[in-house]
């Protein structure tokens, strides 16, 4: 908004000129983001106060002095992250309008959900399972539908020359010209990454300041990408394909992984605030369809690791009691079963930060490892 007023004034004033790199709305964007958040959650904590059993029964015993604590920040984030793009966001882009609808909406699907565990008569979970999961599925497939007729194909640069590659093919990482075309079952493939991204954040979110940090490395990672695929120079240099307009994805998550970090304020351990479903499903879903838009679907798995361990830590644990009528694991997702073992809760978030960063480092390295 501010971006569409000070960007014209350079015709008159140079210095204005700023306005049109990627990289200084960016920078920009994630510092006003950061600095937002870290405001407005001083405030947030003071007003919005303890829930008061939002946590749930049979997590691990240190968790029950969790009960007091205010939740259902991801109102912070989100808001951090409209100021931020009102400051430094190209409101006429597509990949930022959509990423934007994409956190809002699932924030709001994360915000029913919080205030039904709130009013629930019995410390209520929050939403019925299959009505959360509908919700999300129907969510996630407006906006792959959205996403993908954004754009119906993207250049590849190979050996000088460009290549129109369909958006329904899945670049192999590691690889420099192998792909998979899904054909028509693409669109299910889309929504199946929206929402179990969607999901194994959320599932995730149960450690103070896991889920935002891992969440942050992510972003970043993705950062890099949308930069590098934004750029037609730079993605010739790299073999990799070129993406009219996403530049501006840059500036949306730059701007988000900067509200996760002020989030970090006063989530990192001990927490002062805990993002709740109107936090973890919002990143989640936003993560999905960074990874969609950057036709980046299975680097996500690699980036995201940790989120895929935590998520199919669950579905074991689940399917082998089921079948077995044992556990593989003490409690489920993962990091529970390391606080059972008797590990302190920072240091398993400390060591899974560190695989994090280390996956993190492995996708960035796929642009040259090929």
């Amino acid at each position: 908004m501010l971006y569409h007023l000070l960007y014209p004034l350079s015709t008159f004033v140079s210095s204005f000129n700023i306005f049109r790199y990627i990289t200084f709305r960016s920078i920009t964007a994630a510092l006003i983001a950061m600095l937002v958040v870290i405001v407005f959650g001083k405030y947030f904590i003071q007003y919005v106060g303890a829930q008061n059993g939002v946590i749930r029964k049979f997590l691990p015993e240190n968790h029950r002095q969790k009960a007091q604590t205010t939740s259902m920040g991801g109102i912070v984030i989100f808001f951090g992250l409209f100021i931020a793009l009102a400051f430094s966001g190209n409101w006429l882009n597509h990949y930022l309008l959509l990423g934007l609808f994409t956190f809002f909406s699932f924030s709001l699907l994360g915000l029913f959900d919080d205030l039904a565990k709130l009013r629930g008569e019995k410390k209520s979970r929050g939403l019925p399972l299959k009505l959360k999961l509908g919700l999300q599925i129907t969510l996630s497939a407006l906006i792959c539908f959205l996403l993908l007729n954004i754009r119906d194909t993207f250049l590849l640069f190979q050996d000088g020359g460009e290549i129109l590659l369909s958006h329904t093919q899945v670049m192999i990482p590691f690889s420099k010209d192998l792909f998979v075309d899904f054909g028509w079952l693409y669109w299910f493939f889309a929504v199946f990454v929206m929402v179990a991204s969607t999901n194994a954040v959320n599932l995730s979110d149960g450690l103070d300041g896991l889920a935002v940090g891992l969440s942050f490395f992510v972003i970043i990672t993705f950062v890099i990408f949308s930069y590098l695929s934004g750029h037609k120079i730079i993605a010739d240099y790299l073999r990799i394909p070129f993406i009219q307009d996403l530049g501006e994805l840059t500036v949306f998550l730059s701007a988000l992984a900067g509200a996760c970090l002020g989030f970090l304020w006063y989530n990192a351990h001990p927490a002062q605030i805990f993002m709740g479903d109107t936090g973890s499903l919002a990143l989640g879903a936003v993560i999905g369809f960074a990874a969609l838009s950057l036709k980046a679907e299975l680097i996500l798995l690699i980036a995201g690791g940790i989120f895929v361990a935590e998520a199919g830590s669950v579905i074991l644990q689940v399917s082998w009691y089921k079948l077995k009528k044992k556990r593989i694991f003490k409690m489920a997702p993962v990091h529970h079963h390391f606080e059972i073992l008797g590990m302190s809760e920072s240091k398993i978030i400390a060591r899974f930060w560190i695989v994090g960063i280390i996956l993190a480092l492995l996708a960035i390295a796929s642009l040259k490892i090929r």
